[in-house]
């Protein structure tokens, strides 16, 4: 079995910050690459940012400049810091991962950005 757990969400005012994490867990042998989509309300689910197995990294034209992501291949996780936050980042993101060729989904974590 191989899972993806997200935490970290929570409510932020705008101009604030949150910190996402997920982690790989399970048996598997190999973790490519590992993203966070978020789905807004009303809206399609998107892709936020993406770092690949050579280290690259793209993001979302609306979070650039903003959100940043990082993984760690020891603890298998992948993070994204999120400042700045506007109240259109409101949604629910996930973790994704390709793990053995495969790609996996994480459960989410609900973000809201409000006053």
């Amino acid at each position: 079995q191989v899972q993806l757990v997200e935490s970290g969400g929570g409510l932020a005012q705008p101009g604030g910050s949150l910190r996402l994490s997920c982690e790989a867990s399970g048996n598997f042998g190999k973790i490519y690459h590992m993203s966070w989509y978020r789905q807004q309300p009303g809206k399609r689910r998107e892709m936020v940012a993406v770092i690949r197995i050579d280290g690259s990294i793209d993001y979302g034209d609306s979070v650039q400049g903003r959100f940043t992501i990082s993984r760690d291949a020891a603890k298998n996780t992948v993070d994204l810091q999120m400042n700045s936050l506007k109240s259109d980042d409101t949604g629910v993101y996930f973790c994704n991962a390709n793990i053995d060729a495969l790609v996996r989904w994480g459960q989410g974590t609900q973000v809201t950005v409000s006053t």
